[in-house]
C-alpha cells in the first residue's frame, strides 16, 4: 500500500512539476521566499493589532506557537525520521524534473512551508473569526506558498498535503492552548 501511494505521489509530482513556464519560474521562486511576504506579514500584524491592541499579543503568541510547533515537528522530527529524499536530490529525477533555484535540505517529508503557513492560517481563522471575518483567504495564501514547493521541484504533492494537514492540526492545538492558558490566567487574576 505504501509503495502504491508513493508511486501515485511521484506520478502526480511529475505532472504538476511539468506544468511550468519560463516566465513563471522567478515568480514562483519569489513566492516561496519568506522575505517576499514581509510586507504582507506587517500588514496582517497591523490589522490584528488595530483590531484589539490590548489583547493582540495573545494572537501573536498563538501564531508564533503554531509556527514553532509545525516547524519543529516537520523539520526537527519528521524529515530526519522518514529520510525521504526531496525530488531535486533524488538521482532518479536528474534531468527529468524542473528545479529552479536552490533545492534545500536533503529530506523533504513533510513540507515545513506547508505546515507553517497552514498552521498560521488555521490559528488566525479560529482566534479571529468573529473580529476579522475575511481571514479564510489565508488558506489560499498558504496553498499558493505550498504549491510553489512542488513547482520548484523540492517537494512531492503528498509532502504538501500532509504538511498542510499537520499544520492545520497544530494551528488548532495552538488555538486550544492559547484559549485555555488565557482562561486559566484570567481565573487566577479574578480570584
Amino acid at each position: 500500500m505504501i509503495d502504491n501511494l508513493k508511486e501515485i505521489d511521484e506520478q502526480l509530482f511529475l505532472i504538476l512539476n511539468g506544468l511550468r513556464a519560463d516566465w513563471l519560474d522567478p515568480v514562483m521562486f519569489q513566492l516561496t521566499q519568506t522575505i517576499t511576504w514581509l510586507p504582507f506579514y506587517a500588514f496582517l500584524i497591523y490589522f490584528i493589532y488595530r483590531q484589539d491592541p490590548k489583547n493582540s499579543w495573545w494572537v501573536f503568541a498563538g501564531a508564533a506557537l503554531s509556527i514553532l510547533l509545525a516547524d519543529q515537528l516537520t523539520s526537527g522530527l519528521m524529515k530526519p525520521f522518514f529520510e525521504r529524499l526531496r525530488p531535486c536530490h533524488d538521482p532518479r529525477w536528474e534531468g527529468v524534473i524542473h528545479n529552479y533555484g536552490r533545492c534545500g535540505g536533503l529530506y523533504g517529508f513533510v513540507s515545513s512551508h506547508a505546515a507553517n503557513t497552514f498552521a498560521v492560517a488555521m490559528f488566525l481563522n479560529l482566534k479571529l473569526k468573529r473580529k476579522l471575518p475575511y481571514l479564510p483567504w489565508l488558506f489560499l495564501w498558504a496553498g499558493v506558498v505550498a504549491y510553489t514547493r512542488v513547482y520548484l521541484g523540492v517537494h512531492y504533492p503528498f509532502d504538501i498535503v500532509l504538511g498542510a494537514a499537520i499544520g492545520m492540526a497544530l494551528g488548532f492545538l495552538s488555538w486550544v492552548l492559547i484559549v485555555f492558558v488565557r482562561r486559566e490566567l484570567l481565573k487566577q487574576v479574578l480570584k
